[in-house]
């Protein structure tokens, strides 16, 4: 389960605009070795359906590692997840992305002060 310091954490990424299913599971991966889709939504609050559209943001960034594990008796093999990437490169991913906002912020606003003093 996460605690209030994960729950800050998870606050901190959603003041960037980060997806809430998605800041919970990299605040719930970064906390753990590796973690089936069921602890994930377990330790997470999140509903199966949150948990797959989160790790589709993961994998599209490359920060998640997946491997298949026999399940007991039949049935399908269960994924495990593991954070490929160290939590300081995700960080540096949203600081980066906030950067070049920023940046096309004030392009937009200067572009604006000089078509008005034109």
């Amino acid at each position: 389960m996460l605690d209030e310091k994960d729950q800050e954490f998870i606050d901190a990424l959603r003041s960037l605009n980060v997806p809430r299913n998605v800041a919970g599971l990299i605040t719930y991966l970064a906390n753990t070795n590796d973690a089936t889709s069921r602890q994930i939504e377990m330790g997470t609050n999140l509903r199966q359906p949150e948990v797959s559209i989160a790790m589709r943001t993961l994998r599209q960034n490359n920060w998640v590692n997946e491997r298949d594990v026999k399940a007991e008796g039949k049935g399908r093999p269960m994924k495990v997840y593991k954070l490929r990437v160290t939590i300081q490169e995700i960080i540096q991913h949203y600081e980066a992305e906030k950067n070049n906002e920023a940046a096309e912020t004030m392009r937009s606003i200067q572009r604006l002060k000089e078509l008005k003093s034109s």
